[in-house]
């Protein structure tokens, strides 16, 4: 079965490049011109990938991508974004909204598509989790995705719960920092900014975790461990 990618992009030139090199790697290829028809069509057709520029006319791709992640329907859809902005704070704020990667234009057909494959390689690799975790106070449910300490509602970003499950997936064993970059960015290991990346979300999911911070525990020089009672 031919996997599905919607590409969202207002520009009919790119658009057809994209159509031209997608289908030649055997992909089958939806695309939608602005923001509102990216949301309608991600929902009608549930995509195995989107391809979202982030300069669209009406909702830009950042708030396409904040769309997306919030409805349980197409939060699990990987993302890509596509855009000519370049400077880091740009590629940061797409990331944390939870794009699974970023590329910058003009880019290589040959990397772009290498990029689609590793990415759509991730999301098939991941093994599956119960529906729902509850243990010592913590309840997580991965089909809602939603968490919450003693009873009470945690709000965490698309990252901070991919971080979560992540380390819970790994039943206590120790993750290193690259490991977590590579499942839950998957961005390469050059920018110094990826290591501070990963602590910054351990550090922001702990405070939200509030009693239950301390099930994170810090592996000096090396990386984190979720601690459950249950290993």
């Amino acid at each position: 079965m031919k996997e599905k990618i919607l590409i969202v992009e207002d520009e009919k030139d790119i658009i057809k490049m994209l159509e031209y090199n997608l289908k030649k790697e055997g992909f089958k290829v939806i695309a939608a011109r602005d923001g509102e028809d990216a949301l309608d069509l991600a929902l009608r057709e549930y995509p195995d990938l989107i391809l979202l520029d982030l300069m669209l006319p009406g909702i830009d791709g950042l708030e396409v991508c904040r769309t997306l992640r919030k409805d349980t329907k197409t939060a699990p859809i990987p993302i890509i974004m596509l855009t000519a902005k370049s400077q880091e704070s740009d590629k940061v704020v797409g990331l944390e909204l939870g794009a699974d990667d970023y590329i910058t234009k003009p880019f290589s057909p040959r990397e772009l598509i290498a990029r689609i494959k590793a990415v759509l390689r991730r999301a098939a690799e991941k093994e599956k989790t119960p529906e729902i975790f509850q243990s010592g106070g913590l309840r997580i449910d991965f089909a809602r995705i939603s968490v919450s300490v003693k009873d009470k509602p945690v709000e965490l970003t698309a990252k901070e719960f991919e971080l979560l499950k992540t380390l819970l997936k790994a039943k206590g064993r120790v993750l290193s920092r690259d490991y977590l970059l590579d499942s839950i960015w998957g961005y390469d290991h050059a920018m110094e900014i990826q290591t501070r990346t990963v602590d910054v979300h351990v550090r922001t999911l702990r405070k939200k975790l509030r009693s239950l911070a301390e099930m994170i525990v810090t592996v000096k020089n090396y990386g984190y461990r979720l601690e459950t009672g249950e290993e």
